[in-house]
């Protein structure tokens, strides 16, 4: 076999964590999912894990995992959201890569990224080292092994940077077909310039760097790239396939296949791309009309012999080089209006450039006393990136120091390396590449110069802040209501920027809602990236009003800062509440503080306590506006239970005097008025997440809601129904697994599914056939005899469209 051929995906996701909390808060844009890691999650990452192969019923025919016969990268930052949010997944990825060791000669199907995703070609020399040796160091811990390749952000690329990836003994980098400057063919001495695209993408390549080192460059194929990500490619596997082989030259020479693309096409911008990839590559190898095979593999089967030079700062999604992300090239999406302009991206890029330079000074300065090496430790600080327990931070410091750090020292330490932390962070690369600078990719960068000038600022620099938002003026915004990035900043970055006593607001709100609803419950526990513990809690009941007195610990997990803080909230009831909180003092301070307040509440004076909290607390107020976006919606949501359960019970009623005349509508052909139909649909899809969110469903009960829902033919419109369906198959097909031979489960399970089935609803139903794909490709059960069990889990895969083969 002389046919070779290798898909590339690029998997990133940029960081979306709030820079003070280091969590991604509630996105709603991403309903109904958490935010949009969770959302791409489930629409491309998860199914590529289980890609199913259809048969030519349209049912499953296989599930494999695409991860394990494609070359691919996962950006860290993404791995690590993973890692903590979508173990399974992340567990999928990782198990790939150790099937691809078999499979391609021991050569692993992933390689390495950068960091987090900055243009290296515009990152000074000591930036770019950081980059790469975090980005290797993470794929270290990861995958267990050394990384062949490193997947260059965008492609972006100089001499500079591939003088570093050599160093670091990685033996090649992938590039668009535009980055070959000019060829010389094996046994020649003469270069030949190159027009963009013209390289054969079809072999490596030798590119001699001026330091002498070397390293291959594959040049992957721009035309068939194209084609999966904006054509229609991907809507049917055969028609992928057979574009692939047209990649293919005649003659006998091994030659090989290969583009790449964002991952997310394959199953986020295409729905179900995933499944084109797999029946496609499935098909191809089942037919033998290409061997796959990844970069690493190939490199050893055909080293390269020609040499070839690259174009300098360069990419693969801007036509002008590295423009788009220090310029108004022209490049853009699309998203605004005739008459938008990116003026803004070289003014935005000057500001972050000069505030990374003038923390450098500040850095060497503070760090050099505590260790030696300032930039060898920022090197080494991904090893506390990864694990923030006190042991391996301790340790870390104490190889870096050479000696223990006293606790004051131990916090600018920390403070300083997470200074740097977001000076890299402040550059991800989203934060220039789309058309606005209010966008939701700049303004997080934003926020993590934000944090990097706040650290900055706590370690004894002064006017850095006001220096940097001067520059911001001059970053000019298409929409007049912004005006500026100056503006931007000041609205939309400030106002989220945390401290310890901003924590302590959250805890004090949260602790008095909790107690009110548990009195039990504990109150020292996490925040996110703090640990706050009462040291004192008192709830004080006035009716439907509630004070709250009390003092806390707070401290960072981060830095390990902490601070202790008293505290009062006056709950007026409902959401009307007004915080205070200052730095604790003594305990006869706050002995009289509890006094003042709580003879006045007691008495319902509580003109009296609102004078004794501004008195105590100063001009500063708090209310559930503070809270941290995900706390203040479950609060709200509790607030609103009573409310919400009155407005249902009014809609129920609705229901119970009009069910004839619905009926009536139904039978008669007459649509249902919308201010009839509204409360019906929301009656019947509470009673459905009432029953589908519980333990098991009855599926008695099931049937009968079902039953109403057909006599009335009400629409339920609720994205969750259908995941929460999916849901409680899910849980029953676990039970399954735990107990394959339960066969009253199996045909409970199967009574349910049919149920579901009748509903105008789209199930969800991904993660129970993975798990019945999992009972099926285990060994037979003690009940693999019975006709009647049989008979049931051949019906149950008919219902999960599973084929029978």
């Amino acid at each position: 076999m002389n046919r070779y051929l290798c898909l590339h995906g690029h998997f990133y996701q940029p960081p979306r964590e709030n820079p003070w909390l280091e969590a991604i808060e509630l996105q709603d844009s991403a309903y109904p999912f958490h935010d949009w890691n969770e959302r791409i999650t489930a629409e491309c990452y998860e199914p590529n894990g289980a890609a199913r192969i259809l048969d030519g019923d349209k049912r499953i025919a296989a599930i494999v995992n695409n991860y394990s016969r494609i070359s691919f990268n996962v950006g860290p930052t993404l791995l690590s959201w993973l890692e903590s949010k979508r173990p399974t997944t992340y567990a999928a990825i990782l198990e790939a890569d150790r099937q691809s060791l078999a499979r391609f000669g021991g050569h692993g199907a992933a390689i390495a990224q950068a960091y987090n995703h900055i243009i290296l070609p515009l990152a000074n020399r000591r930036d770019k080292e950081t980059q790469i040796l975090w980005g290797l160091a993470d794929f270290r811990r990861r995958f267990g092994r050394e990384p062949e390749g490193m997947w260059l952000p965008e492609t972006a690329v100089d001499s500079e940077t591939l003088e570093l990836l050599a160093a670091h003994g990685l033996r090649f980098t992938i590039l668009a077909p535009n980055q070959a400057r000019r060829l010389r063919p094996s046994g020649s001495g003469e270069w030949h310039e190159l027009k963009p695209g013209e390289i054969d993408p079809r072999r490596p390549y030798r590119c001699t760097l001026p330091s002498g080192a070397t390293i291959a460059l594959f040049f992957y194929d721009g035309p068939i790239a194209r084609d999966i990500a904006f054509g229609k490619l991907l809507e049917d596997g055969e028609r992928f396939a057979q574009r692939l082989l047209d990649g293919f030259a005649p003659g006998a020479a091994p030659q090989l296949v290969h583009t790449a693309t964002d991952g997310e096409t394959y199953g986020h911008h295409h729905r179900f791309g995933e499944m084109a990839l797999a029946y496609c590559l499935d098909r191809m190898e089942e037919r033998g009309q290409a061997r796959l095979t990844i970069y690493g593999e190939f490199l050893d089967l055909r080293p390269p012999t020609d040499e070839v030079e690259i174009v300098e700062n360069s990419s693969w999604s801007c036509a002008h080089g590295v423009e788009r992300w220090r310029a108004d090239c022209g490049c853009h999406i699309g998203g605004g209006p005739a008459g938008w302009n990116q003026a803004w991206r070289a003014p935005l890029r000057a500001a972050l450039d000069g505030l990374r330079d003038r923390l450098v000074p500040l850095y060497l300065e503070l760090m050099t006393p505590l260790c030696p090496d300032p930039w060898a430790t920022r090197d080494a600080y991904i090893e506390v990136i990864r694990e923030r327990a006190s042991a391996p931070v301790e340790a870390f410091l104490l190889r870096q120091a050479g000696r223990r750090l006293a606790p004051a020292e131990r916090i600018r330490a920390l403070q300083l390396l997470e200074m740097q932390r977001h000076a890299q962070l402040m550059f991800t690369s989203c934060g220039w590449f789309f058309d606005e600078v209010s966008g939701i990719e700049a303004t997080q960068i934003l926020a993590y110069a934000g944090r990097a000038l706040q650290l900055a600022e706590s370690l004894g620099a002064s006017g850095l802040e006001a220096e940097f938002t001067a520059r911001l003026a001059a970053v000019p915004s298409n929409l007049p209501r912004i005006g500026d990035a100056a503006r931007l900043f000041a609205t939309q970055v400030v106002p989220r920027r945390l401290d310890l006593q901003r924590v302590a607001v959250h805890h004090a709100i949260v602790a008095g809602f909790e107690q009110h609803c548990d009195p039990d419950l504990p109150h020292s526990h996490t925040i996110h990236c703090y640990r706050a513990d009462d040291c004192a809690l008192e709830v004080i009941p006035g009716g439907r009003m509630q004070l709250t007195v009390g003092r806390c610990r707070i401290s960072s997990t981060i830095t390990g800062e902490d601070g202790e803080f008293a505290f009062a909230v006056l709950n007026l009831g409902g959401h009307n509440l007004n915080a205070g909180v200052h730095p604790w003092r003594d305990s006869a301070t706050f002995a009289a503080l509890r006094a003042a307040l709580a003879t006045p509440f007691e008495q319902s004076n509580i003109p009296e306590v609102v004078r004794v909290m501004d008195r105590e607390f100063g001009a500063a107020h708090y209310s559930l506006l503070h809270l941290f976006k995900d706390d203040q919606r479950r609060i709200l949501q509790q607030l609103m239970t009573q409310t919400l359960a009155e407005v249902e019970g009014a809609f129920r009623t609705i229901y119970d005097n009009n069910f004839s005349l619905l009926r009536f509508l139904h039978d008669t052909g007459i649509p249902t008025p919308r201010l009839l139909a509204l409360p019906v649909e929301m009656v019947l899809t509470s009673r459905f997440r009432t029953l589908l969110d519980g333990g098991f469903a009855h599926p008695g009960a099931l049937r009968s809601l079902a039953e109403e829902v057909a006599k009335l033919d009400i629409p339920l419109d609720e994205p969750l129904l259908g995941l929460n369906a999916g849901r409680q198959i899910k849980r029953q097909l676990e039970k399954l697994q735990r107990t394959p031979d339960n066969l009253a489960l199996l045909l409970t399970i199967n009574e349910t599914l049919e149920i579901l089935a009748t509903l105008p609803v789209n199930l969800d139903l991904w993660e129970a056939q993975n798990r019945y794909w999992g009972i099926k490709s285990s060994p037979i059960t003690a009940k693999a005899d019975d006709p009647e069990w049989v008979v049931g889990f051949r019906r149950l895969g008919e219902l999960l469209q599973i084929s029978p083969r």
